[in-house]
C-alpha cells in the first residue's frame, strides 16, 4: 500500500470534521426504541443536571418539551441516562436539591424496571 494514500486517510483535517455532540453510536437494524414517560417535574430536574459525559444526551433532553409526545430512547441512550442518574442517586452531585434528588431517584427506579 502506498504511504501517501495511508497518510491521506489519517489526515487530521478529516478527524476535525466530526461534529461535537453527535451520537458516537448508531442504531442497528434490529434495535428497538423504548417509550419512556418523563413528567414535567422530572424533566425540569433533568434539564438542570450537568451531564458533560453524556455524549449528546444532554442536548436531546434540552430539546425535549414535556407537552410533546414521549421520547423514544434506544437501549444505549437509556444506559447513559441511568449512569448519569446513578451519580445523582448516590449523592455524587451536590448541586441537586433534596426534592430534585427524590424526583430523579423515582425516574432512575422506573428506568431500571425497563
Amino acid at each position: 500500500m502506498d504511504l501517501r494514500r495511508l497518510e491521506r486517510r489519517t489526515d487530521a483535517s478529516t478527524l476535525g470534521s466530526m461534529k461535537p455532540g453527535k451520537y458516537d453510536q448508531k442504531h442497528g437494524k434490529y434495535d428497538q426504541k423504548h417509550q419512556v414517560r418523563i413528567t414535567g417535574a422530572e424533566l425540569r430536574e433533568l434539564k438542570r443536571l450537568d451531564m458533560p459525559e453524556s455524549l449528546g444526551l444532554d442536548q436531546r433532553i434540552q430539546r425535549f418539551s414535556g407537552d410533546a409526545s414521549h421520547p423514544a430512547w434506544y437501549r444505549w441512550e437509556l444506559e447513559r441516562l441511568l449512569e448519569m442518574l446513578s451519580l445523582v442517586v448516590d449523592g455524587g452531585d451536590p448541586f441537586v436539591s433534596a426534592k430534585g434528588r427524590v424526583r430523579l431517584t423515582k425516574l432512575h427506579d422506573r428506568l431500571l424496571a425497563l
